[in-house]
């Protein structure tokens, strides 16, 4: 089983999106026993997603009614194969804040076709804004479910 971390900053928009999306890939996948979770580099813990994400989410049947936000930390960062970022500066902070887990911190973008950029956050937007994270989100892990299938289990190993 490989465990899968998903960042951005509040841990209420982008990574609970990318949380639930890559889960249910992997299990369409039959990678029913890996698991994907998520946290924020500057979130505050227990904060539902926000209410566009929720229903962004919801209209594709997946229910992050349950999800609290929750501040990244040494201890999650150690339980996990790879971690997916969506910036840059994500990227940077974590590298930065825990080096000895740099080689398997990545950004989701890179996924894809290994193109490096970030993924804007919706956060304060509209619906729309959403539905076009939640867009880009579902591309680049339906494009990159062989990449991160791979990263996991060669940091698993």
């Amino acid at each position: 089983m490989s465990h899968i971390l998903c960042i951005c900053t509040g841990n209420i928009c982008r990574s609970p999106m990318a949380e639930v999306l890559l889960q249910r890939r992997l299990e369409q996948e039959g990678l029913t026993d890996w698991q994907v979770t998520s946290a924020g580099t500057w979130a505050v813990d227990g904060h539902p997603a926000s209410r566009h994400t929720v229903r962004v989410m919801a209209d594709q049947g997946l229910d992050l009614t349950p999800h609290r936000s929750r501040a990244v930390t040494r201890h999650i960062i150690q339980e996990v194969d790879l971690v997916l970022a969506m910036t840059h500066n994500h990227v940077e902070a974590l590298r930065l804040e825990f080096p000895d887990q740099a080689a398997n911190i990545y950004l989701l973008s890179e996924m894809k076709d290994g193109r490096r950029y970030d993924i804007d956050d919706p956060y304060g937007g509209s619906l729309a804004d959403y539905q076009a994270c939640a867009s880009e989100v579902t591309e680049l892990i339906d494009t990159g479910v062989g990449r991160i299938m791979s990263l996991a289990r060669h940091a698993r190993e």
